[in-house]
């Protein structure tokens, strides 16, 4: 039952990883599995050959969620954007009680002083804070909706590299809740390229065209996974508190960010379904984090 809720999520997460403006790490610390996740991604094969029964089943998700989902999320938000994005604010409002709780966890060997609970005050504003202004560049990004008419364009050694430091800095966003890492890889202009040679993998013609555009992507994504991962499991184990303190106001942050407001809404019906997608999403979060498998 853990890997099939693990590849469920994993599902999940890659479907987010593949919409601009929305983060995989949130849907990680949504589904309970955040601290797993950044502690078994490493370079250590015999670590992760220990961890098989998570990352195979979670990677095993993201992959075919990036792939499966990419045209249905892109269909979800052309014809209901104000319901999907009451959806993703629900997911990360049930989020936000098992993150404060790992924010504020008090033992015997942690223990909160005044001091240190001031500290972590300040981390939170300051994940709210960078948030907001990741959504301030995020409006400033010119043609912020991908032009995917546009046809596939020729490999070469400068688009290549450029691809690849695109997922390489995208990869560590990915990890960091709140960052989308799709969203700069939109704005280091390769998105794009990205989202239209994942379908043209099934096109016999166009097969080997797209195959050489995702490689270095593919790459890249590999190692900024690794990367990021080693950061952020390094900053929990010297500063838990205060690096749960930094997610929360990330949260925090990109559920201002993502919520549609009520502008949109114009009439009972379409009311009545953005508050069941709210309601939804809430719920999955808070539940899923109840069911998530348990670090080992």
């Amino acid at each position: 039952m853990d890997m099939i809720i693990l590849f469920l999520t994993g599902i999940c997460i890659g479907m987010a990883n593949v919409i601009p403006g929305v983060s995989g790490g949130t849907l990680a610390v949504v589904f309970g599995i955040y601290d797993r996740f950044i502690n078994a991604i490493t370079y250590n094969v015999k670590k992760l050959w220990a961890n098989k029964r998570f990352v195979g089943p979670l990677l095993s998700g993201m992959a075919l969620g990036v792939l499966l989902f990419s045209k249905l999320i892109t269909v979800l938000y052309e014809n209901f954007p104000v319901q999907t994005n009451f959806f993703f604010t629900g997911l990360i409002l049930g989020s936000l009680p098992m993150i404060f709780a790992s924010t504020f966890r008090h033992s015997e060997e942690n223990k909160l002083t005044a001091g240190k609970t001031i500290g972590i005050i300040i981390c939170a504003a300051a994940g709210l804070a960078a948030l907001l202004y990741f959504s301030y560049l995020e409006g400033r990004v010119d043609g912020a909706t991908p032009d995917m008419s546009a046809a596939l364009p020729e490999i070469t050694f400068k688009l290549a590299m450029r691809i690849f430091i695109a997922g390489y800095i995208g990869a560590i966003a990915m990890v960091i809740p709140g960052i989308s890492g799709s969203l700069l890889m939109l704005i280091l202009g390769v998105y794009t390229i990205v989202m239209k040679s994942i379908p043209a993998l099934f096109n016999p013609n166009e097969f080997f065209h797209a195959l050489f555009l995702l490689l270095p992507n593919g790459i890249g994504v590999l190692l900024g996974l690794i990367c990021g991962a080693k950061l952020v499991a390094w900053l929990l184990k010297k500063a838990p508190n205060h690096t749960y303190g930094v997610i929360f106001g990330l949260l925090l942050g990109s559920a201002v960010n993502l919520f549609p407001g009520f502008s949109g809404i114009h009439n009972a019906g379409q009311a009545i379904a953005c508050a069941l997608c709210l309601i939804l999403g809430a719920c999955m979060a808070y539940f899923s984090g109840k069911l998530a498998p348990e670090a080992k």
